[in-house]
Protein backbone atom coordinates (compact mmCIF):
# COMPACT_ATOMS: atom_id res chain seq x y z
CA UNK A 1 0.00 0.00 0.00
CA UNK A 2 3.04 2.59 -0.53
CA UNK A 3 3.18 4.90 -2.69
CA UNK A 4 5.87 4.74 -5.45
CA UNK A 5 6.85 4.55 -9.34
CA UNK A 6 7.78 1.50 -11.58
CA UNK A 7 10.81 -0.40 -10.41
CA UNK A 8 14.01 -0.47 -11.80
CA UNK A 9 14.47 -2.98 -13.93
CA UNK A 10 18.21 -3.86 -13.00
CA UNK A 11 17.54 -3.57 -8.78
CA UNK A 12 16.87 -6.97 -7.31
CA UNK A 13 17.74 -8.42 -3.64
CA UNK A 14 16.13 -8.43 -0.64
CA UNK A 15 15.90 -4.47 -1.03
CA UNK A 16 13.77 -4.79 -4.59
CA UNK A 17 11.60 -6.93 -2.72
CA UNK A 18 11.13 -4.49 0.08
CA UNK A 19 10.42 -1.31 -1.86
CA UNK A 20 8.46 -2.93 -4.33
CA UNK A 21 7.82 -6.97 -3.70
CA UNK A 22 5.12 -8.94 -2.36
CA UNK A 23 5.23 -7.28 1.25
CA UNK A 24 3.21 -4.19 -0.22
CA UNK A 25 0.83 -6.43 -1.63
CA UNK A 26 -0.61 -8.13 1.52
CA UNK A 27 -0.62 -5.24 3.54
CA UNK A 28 -2.95 -3.62 0.97
CA UNK A 29 -4.63 -7.16 0.98
CA UNK A 30 -5.02 -7.29 4.49
CA UNK A 31 -6.39 -3.92 5.00
CA UNK A 32 -9.69 -5.36 3.29
CA UNK A 33 -10.20 -7.27 6.82
CA UNK A 34 -12.01 -4.03 8.11
CA UNK A 35 -14.31 -3.72 5.12
CA UNK A 36 -15.49 -7.02 5.97
CA UNK A 37 -15.68 -6.34 9.90
CA UNK A 38 -17.53 -3.55 9.09
CA UNK A 39 -20.31 -6.11 7.35
CA UNK A 40 -20.19 -7.50 10.19
CA UNK A 41 -21.71 -4.10 12.18
CA UNK A 42 -24.27 -3.48 9.82
CA UNK A 43 -25.68 -7.20 10.06
CA UNK A 44 -25.66 -6.58 13.74
CA UNK A 45 -27.52 -2.70 13.56
CA UNK A 46 -29.59 -2.68 10.65
CA UNK A 47 -31.79 -4.39 8.84
CA UNK A 48 -34.10 -4.50 5.61
CA UNK A 49 -33.06 -1.57 3.22
CA UNK A 50 -30.94 0.11 5.90
CA UNK A 51 -29.01 -3.23 5.63
CA UNK A 52 -28.92 -2.74 2.19
CA UNK A 53 -27.78 0.31 2.35
CA UNK A 54 -25.15 -0.02 4.93
CA UNK A 55 -23.64 -3.23 2.66
CA UNK A 56 -23.79 -1.16 -0.77
CA UNK A 57 -21.82 1.41 0.98
CA UNK A 58 -19.31 -1.24 1.85
CA UNK A 59 -19.26 -2.80 -1.60
CA UNK A 60 -18.80 0.65 -3.00
CA UNK A 61 -15.72 1.43 -0.23
CA UNK A 62 -13.72 -1.61 -1.22
CA UNK A 63 -13.97 -1.11 -5.10
CA UNK A 64 -13.03 2.37 -4.29
CA UNK A 65 -10.02 0.91 -1.95
CA UNK A 66 -8.78 -1.41 -4.70
CA UNK A 67 -8.71 1.56 -7.58
CA UNK A 68 -7.19 4.08 -4.68
CA UNK A 69 -4.28 1.53 -3.94
CA UNK A 70 -3.73 0.44 -7.94
CA UNK A 71 -3.21 4.62 -8.38
CA UNK A 72 -0.92 4.68 -5.45
CA UNK A 73 1.17 1.65 -6.82
CA UNK A 74 1.00 3.20 -10.15
CA UNK A 75 2.59 6.67 -8.27
CA UNK A 76 -0.35 8.09 -9.54
CA UNK A 77 -0.90 11.05 -7.05
CA UNK A 78 -3.53 13.04 -7.43
CA UNK A 79 -6.33 10.28 -8.59
CA UNK A 80 -5.24 8.62 -5.21
CA UNK A 81 -6.34 11.70 -3.45
CA UNK A 82 -8.97 12.19 -5.10
CA UNK A 83 -9.78 8.22 -4.55
CA UNK A 84 -9.32 8.80 -0.82
CA UNK A 85 -11.52 11.78 -0.57
CA UNK A 86 -14.26 9.41 -2.45
CA UNK A 87 -13.34 7.04 0.68
CA UNK A 88 -14.03 9.58 3.15
CA UNK A 89 -17.40 10.09 2.13
CA UNK A 90 -18.28 6.03 1.67
CA UNK A 91 -17.23 5.86 5.38
CA UNK A 92 -19.20 8.41 6.33
CA UNK A 93 -21.72 7.15 4.56
CA UNK A 94 -21.96 4.33 6.31
CA UNK A 95 -21.72 5.55 9.47
CA UNK A 96 -25.64 5.36 9.88
CA UNK A 97 -25.84 2.18 9.17
CA UNK A 98 -22.19 0.54 10.97
CA UNK A 99 -22.90 2.58 13.71
CA UNK A 100 -19.11 2.43 15.33
CA UNK A 101 -18.09 -0.19 13.29
CA UNK A 102 -18.09 2.12 10.85
CA UNK A 103 -14.87 3.24 12.20
CA UNK A 104 -12.77 -0.06 10.64
CA UNK A 105 -13.31 1.77 7.03
CA UNK A 106 -11.89 5.13 9.01
CA UNK A 107 -9.02 2.68 10.04
CA UNK A 108 -8.40 2.43 5.76
CA UNK A 109 -9.23 6.37 5.13
CA UNK A 110 -6.75 6.91 7.82
CA UNK A 111 -4.08 4.52 6.29
CA UNK A 112 -4.29 6.13 3.13
CA UNK A 113 -3.79 10.04 4.16
CA UNK A 114 -1.01 8.75 6.28
CA UNK A 115 0.87 7.32 2.98
CA UNK A 116 -0.34 9.72 0.45
CA UNK A 117 -0.16 13.31 2.66
CA UNK A 118 2.42 12.42 5.45
CA UNK A 119 2.18 16.28 6.66
CA UNK A 120 -1.27 15.57 7.54
CA UNK A 121 -0.50 12.15 9.21
CA UNK A 122 -0.65 13.06 12.84
CA UNK A 123 -3.73 15.11 12.32
CA UNK A 124 -5.56 12.28 10.64
CA UNK A 125 -4.14 9.65 13.07
CA UNK A 126 -5.93 11.81 16.44
CA UNK A 127 -8.97 12.62 14.73
CA UNK A 128 -9.63 9.13 13.36
CA UNK A 129 -9.02 8.10 16.89
CA UNK A 130 -10.88 10.35 18.91
CA UNK A 131 -13.77 10.23 16.49
CA UNK A 132 -13.74 6.26 16.80
CA UNK A 133 -13.76 6.85 20.98
CA UNK A 134 -16.36 10.02 21.11
CA UNK A 135 -19.05 9.14 18.15
CA UNK A 136 -20.59 5.99 19.55
CA UNK A 137 -20.45 7.52 22.87
CA UNK A 138 -22.17 11.07 21.91
CA UNK A 139 -24.53 9.49 19.77
CA UNK A 140 -27.30 7.99 22.21
CA UNK A 141 -29.25 6.12 19.53
CA UNK A 142 -26.51 3.51 19.02
CA UNK A 143 -27.19 2.32 23.11
CA UNK A 144 -23.00 2.25 22.64
CA UNK A 145 -19.84 3.41 24.66
CA UNK A 146 -16.84 4.51 23.77
CA UNK A 147 -15.53 2.21 20.65
CA UNK A 148 -12.21 1.48 22.26
CA UNK A 149 -11.38 -1.33 19.83
CA UNK A 150 -11.83 0.92 16.87
CA UNK A 151 -9.67 3.22 18.23
CA UNK A 152 -6.89 1.24 18.90
CA UNK A 153 -7.26 -0.39 15.60
CA UNK A 154 -7.04 2.55 13.62
CA UNK A 155 -4.54 3.77 16.32
CA UNK A 156 -1.75 1.05 15.67
CA UNK A 157 -2.81 -0.09 12.47
CA UNK A 158 -2.73 3.45 10.12
CA UNK A 159 1.16 3.52 12.84
CA UNK A 160 2.07 0.72 10.96
CA UNK A 161 1.20 1.56 7.65
CA UNK A 162 2.97 4.59 7.88
CA UNK A 163 5.82 2.99 9.45
CA UNK A 164 6.08 0.49 6.36
CA UNK A 165 5.62 3.55 4.13
CA UNK A 166 8.97 4.99 5.14
CA UNK A 167 10.56 2.09 5.42
CA UNK A 168 9.50 1.19 1.41
CA UNK A 169 10.34 4.78 0.68
CA UNK A 170 14.27 4.42 2.33
CA UNK A 171 14.80 1.06 0.07
CA UNK A 172 13.68 2.69 -2.79
CA UNK A 173 16.01 5.32 -2.48
CA UNK A 174 18.66 2.40 -1.37
CA UNK A 175 18.06 0.46 -4.60
CA UNK A 176 18.21 3.99 -6.50
CA UNK A 177 22.05 4.55 -4.33
CA UNK A 178 23.05 0.78 -4.70
CA UNK A 179 22.48 1.97 -8.85
CA UNK A 180 23.75 4.67 -8.64
CA UNK A 181 26.85 3.39 -7.04
CA UNK A 182 27.28 0.44 -9.68
CA UNK A 183 27.03 3.40 -12.21
CA UNK A 184 30.02 5.01 -11.27
CA UNK A 185 32.29 2.42 -10.42
CA UNK A 186 31.82 0.83 -13.81
CA UNK A 187 32.45 4.29 -15.11
CA UNK A 188 35.48 4.42 -12.54
CA UNK A 189 36.69 1.51 -14.20
CA UNK A 190 36.51 2.37 -17.62
CA UNK A 191 38.37 5.58 -17.03
CA UNK A 192 40.96 3.29 -15.48
CA UNK A 193 41.60 0.97 -18.20
CA UNK A 194 40.98 4.02 -21.33
CA UNK A 195 43.98 6.01 -18.81
CA UNK A 196 45.99 2.78 -18.26
CA UNK A 197 45.54 1.50 -21.85
CA UNK A 198 46.79 4.86 -23.24
CA UNK A 199 49.63 5.18 -20.98
CA UNK A 200 50.66 1.50 -21.60
CA UNK A 201 49.83 1.36 -25.49
CA UNK A 202 51.30 5.18 -26.00
CA UNK A 203 55.10 4.18 -24.58
CA UNK A 204 54.99 0.82 -26.17
CA UNK A 205 54.23 2.24 -29.71
CA UNK A 206 56.60 4.79 -29.34
CA UNK A 207 59.07 2.38 -28.61
CA UNK A 208 58.09 -0.11 -31.48
CA UNK A 209 57.70 2.71 -33.80
CA UNK A 210 61.51 4.65 -33.01
CA UNK A 211 62.86 0.83 -33.01
CA UNK A 212 61.47 0.02 -36.48
CA UNK A 213 62.57 3.26 -38.13
CA UNK A 214 66.07 2.48 -36.35
CA UNK A 215 66.58 -0.89 -37.83
CA UNK A 216 65.42 0.39 -41.11
CA UNK A 217 68.15 2.30 -41.33
CA UNK A 218 70.83 -0.06 -39.69
CA UNK A 219 69.53 -2.71 -42.33
CA UNK A 220 72.18 -2.05 -45.04
CA UNK A 221 74.81 -0.91 -42.90
CA UNK A 222 74.73 -3.33 -39.87
CA UNK A 223 72.25 -6.04 -40.78
CA UNK A 224 73.24 -7.75 -37.17
CA UNK A 225 72.40 -4.70 -35.50
CA UNK A 226 68.97 -4.26 -37.10
CA UNK A 227 68.25 -7.57 -36.57
CA UNK A 228 68.84 -6.97 -33.07
CA UNK A 229 66.79 -3.84 -33.05
CA UNK A 230 64.03 -6.32 -34.92
CA UNK A 231 64.31 -8.81 -32.00
CA UNK A 232 63.78 -5.59 -29.32
CA UNK A 233 60.92 -4.85 -31.22
CA UNK A 234 59.35 -7.97 -30.96
CA UNK A 235 60.00 -8.31 -27.27
CA UNK A 236 58.12 -4.84 -27.02
CA UNK A 237 55.21 -5.77 -29.16
CA UNK A 238 54.97 -9.19 -26.74
CA UNK A 239 55.19 -7.25 -23.71
CA UNK A 240 52.62 -4.63 -24.93
CA UNK A 241 50.18 -7.25 -25.13
CA UNK A 242 50.64 -8.99 -21.50
CA UNK A 243 50.71 -5.07 -20.33
CA UNK A 244 47.24 -4.71 -21.81
CA UNK A 245 46.23 -7.85 -20.50
CA UNK A 246 47.23 -6.60 -17.26
CA UNK A 247 45.70 -3.37 -17.76
CA UNK A 248 42.19 -4.92 -18.30
CA UNK A 249 42.39 -7.24 -14.95
CA UNK A 250 43.79 -4.39 -12.95
CA UNK A 251 46.95 -6.27 -12.09
CA UNK A 252 48.95 -3.54 -13.96
CA UNK A 253 52.65 -3.08 -11.88
CA UNK A 254 54.37 -0.30 -12.91
CA UNK A 255 57.85 0.57 -11.16
CA UNK A 256 60.08 3.75 -11.25
CA UNK A 257 63.46 1.56 -11.99
CA UNK A 258 61.58 -0.39 -14.87
CA UNK A 259 60.23 2.54 -16.11
CA UNK A 260 63.93 4.21 -16.16
CA UNK A 261 65.16 1.21 -17.62
CA UNK A 262 63.04 1.34 -20.96
CA UNK A 263 62.88 5.14 -20.75
CA UNK A 264 66.79 4.99 -21.10
CA UNK A 265 66.02 2.82 -24.32
CA UNK A 266 63.54 4.48 -25.92
CA UNK A 267 65.47 7.61 -25.11
CA UNK A 268 68.54 6.00 -26.84
CA UNK A 269 66.60 4.76 -29.95
CA UNK A 270 65.70 7.80 -30.75
CA UNK A 271 68.82 9.20 -30.73
CA UNK A 272 68.16 11.57 -27.63
CA UNK A 273 71.33 11.96 -25.05
CA UNK A 274 69.62 10.62 -21.38
CA UNK A 275 70.14 11.82 -17.99
CA UNK A 276 68.75 9.06 -15.99
CA UNK A 277 68.97 8.54 -12.11
CA UNK A 278 71.09 5.34 -12.05
CA UNK A 279 69.41 4.22 -8.65
CA UNK A 280 65.95 4.62 -7.19
CA UNK A 281 66.57 4.26 -3.76
CA UNK A 282 66.38 7.92 -2.80
CA UNK A 283 62.52 7.49 -4.00
CA UNK A 284 59.74 6.31 -0.97
CA UNK A 285 58.26 3.05 -1.73
CA UNK A 286 54.74 4.65 -1.67
CA UNK A 287 55.87 6.72 -4.53
CA UNK A 288 57.52 4.38 -7.08
CA UNK A 289 54.90 3.09 -8.69
CA UNK A 290 53.30 6.76 -9.20
CA UNK A 291 57.05 8.32 -10.07
CA UNK A 292 57.16 5.78 -12.68
CA UNK A 293 53.50 6.55 -14.51
CA UNK A 294 55.20 9.85 -14.61
CA UNK A 295 58.19 9.11 -15.85
CA UNK A 296 56.79 6.29 -18.82
CA UNK A 297 54.05 9.63 -19.65
CA UNK A 298 57.29 12.31 -19.72
CA UNK A 299 59.66 10.12 -21.95
CA UNK A 300 56.71 9.03 -24.23
CA UNK A 301 55.81 12.78 -24.83
CA UNK A 302 59.42 13.98 -25.12
CA UNK A 303 60.28 11.27 -27.92
CA UNK A 304 57.41 11.53 -29.56
CA UNK A 305 57.11 15.96 -29.81
CA UNK A 306 60.22 16.83 -28.06
CA UNK A 307 61.95 16.82 -31.08
CA UNK A 308 65.25 17.39 -27.87
CA UNK A 309 68.36 16.41 -28.27
CA UNK A 310 68.72 15.81 -24.48
CA UNK A 311 66.38 14.56 -21.74
CA UNK A 312 67.35 14.57 -17.90
CA UNK A 313 65.33 12.71 -15.65
CA UNK A 314 65.75 14.49 -11.63
CA UNK A 315 63.80 12.24 -8.74
CA UNK A 316 63.67 13.15 -4.71
CA UNK A 317 61.62 11.29 -2.12
CA UNK A 318 58.63 13.88 -3.02
CA UNK A 319 59.02 14.96 -6.20
CA UNK A 320 60.09 13.71 -10.10
CA UNK A 321 61.10 16.10 -12.80
CA UNK A 322 61.62 15.93 -16.62
CA UNK A 323 63.40 18.05 -18.64
CA UNK A 324 64.27 18.56 -22.35
CA UNK A 325 65.66 20.67 -24.89
CA UNK A 326 63.10 20.38 -27.86
CA UNK A 327 60.73 22.93 -29.19
CA UNK A 328 58.92 23.21 -25.49
CA UNK A 329 55.29 22.94 -27.36
CA UNK A 330 52.91 20.68 -29.52
CA UNK A 331 50.58 18.07 -27.81
CA UNK A 332 52.68 17.58 -24.80
CA UNK A 333 53.26 21.25 -24.09
CA UNK A 334 49.88 21.80 -24.19
CA UNK A 335 49.38 20.12 -20.96
CA UNK A 336 45.61 19.28 -22.18
CA UNK A 337 46.23 15.44 -23.95
CA UNK A 338 44.68 12.73 -22.75
CA UNK A 339 48.38 11.40 -21.34
CA UNK A 340 48.69 14.26 -18.88
CA UNK A 341 45.13 14.79 -18.18
CA UNK A 342 45.02 10.83 -16.85
CA UNK A 343 48.76 11.51 -15.14
CA UNK A 344 46.85 14.44 -13.22
CA UNK A 345 44.20 12.32 -11.87
CA UNK A 346 46.78 9.61 -10.79
CA UNK A 347 48.55 12.11 -8.68
CA UNK A 348 45.36 13.86 -7.13
CA UNK A 349 44.16 11.04 -5.69
CA UNK A 350 48.03 10.79 -4.01
CA UNK A 351 47.58 14.28 -2.70
CA UNK A 352 50.03 15.88 -5.03
CA UNK A 353 50.08 18.35 -7.81
CA UNK A 354 51.83 18.19 -11.49
CA UNK A 355 53.22 21.98 -13.16
CA UNK A 356 53.98 21.31 -17.03
CA UNK A 357 55.16 24.48 -18.56
CA UNK A 358 58.21 25.85 -21.10
CA UNK A 359 61.60 26.39 -20.22
CA UNK A 360 64.10 29.36 -21.43
CA UNK A 361 65.26 29.49 -23.96
CA UNK A 362 63.94 26.32 -25.03
CA UNK A 363 62.60 23.01 -23.79
CA UNK A 364 60.24 21.54 -21.63
CA UNK A 365 59.64 20.67 -17.54
CA UNK A 366 56.81 18.31 -16.33
CA UNK A 367 57.01 18.26 -12.33
CA UNK A 368 55.10 15.88 -10.05
CA UNK A 369 55.30 16.38 -6.49
CA UNK A 370 53.59 14.68 -3.70
CA UNK A 371 53.46 14.96 0.11
CA UNK A 372 56.11 13.05 2.49
CA UNK A 373 55.51 9.80 3.13
CA UNK A 374 53.11 9.33 6.20
CA UNK A 375 51.68 12.86 5.82
CA UNK A 376 47.64 13.29 4.67
CA UNK A 377 46.70 15.07 1.52
CA UNK A 378 44.95 17.98 3.45
CA UNK A 379 48.11 18.36 5.18
CA UNK A 380 49.92 19.78 2.09
CA UNK A 381 47.09 21.78 0.89
CA UNK A 382 47.49 23.81 4.46
CA UNK A 383 50.76 24.27 4.22
CA UNK A 384 50.30 25.30 0.56
CA UNK A 385 47.96 28.15 1.58
CA UNK A 386 49.91 29.10 4.57
CA UNK A 387 52.52 29.92 1.83
CA UNK A 388 55.19 27.15 2.10
CA UNK A 389 56.59 26.05 -1.56
CA UNK A 390 57.28 22.46 -2.43
CA UNK A 391 60.90 21.08 -1.86
CA UNK A 392 62.89 21.37 -4.92
CA UNK A 393 64.69 18.57 -6.46
CA UNK A 394 68.37 18.38 -5.35
CA UNK A 395 70.81 18.11 -8.41
CA UNK A 396 72.78 15.79 -6.60
CA UNK A 397 70.15 13.22 -7.22
CA UNK A 398 70.93 13.78 -10.91
CA UNK A 399 72.67 10.28 -12.54
CA UNK A 400 74.19 9.31 -16.01
CA UNK A 401 73.54 6.98 -18.50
Amino acid sequence: MTHGGTADAGADGDSHRWAYGWRRVMLGTGMLVFPALTVGGVAHTASGTAAVAGYTSVGAFVVCYVLTSVAMARGRQRRAELLAAALTALFMAALPFAHADAFFLATVVVSCVAVLRPGWATAAVLTGTLGAVLLPWAVRPWHSGPGWFQALALLFTSLTVRAFSEIATTNRALVAARAEVARLASEAERNRIARDLHDLLGHSLTAITVKSRLAQRLAEKDPDASLAEMAAVENLSRQALADVRAAVSGYREVTLAAELARGRELLRAAGVVADLPSATDSVAQAHRELFGWVVREGLTNVVRHARATRCTVLVADTAVEIRDDGRGGGVSGQGNGKGLAGLRERVAVAGGSVEAGPLSPRGWRLRVSVPPEGRRPHDRVREGREGRAAPEVPEAREGNS
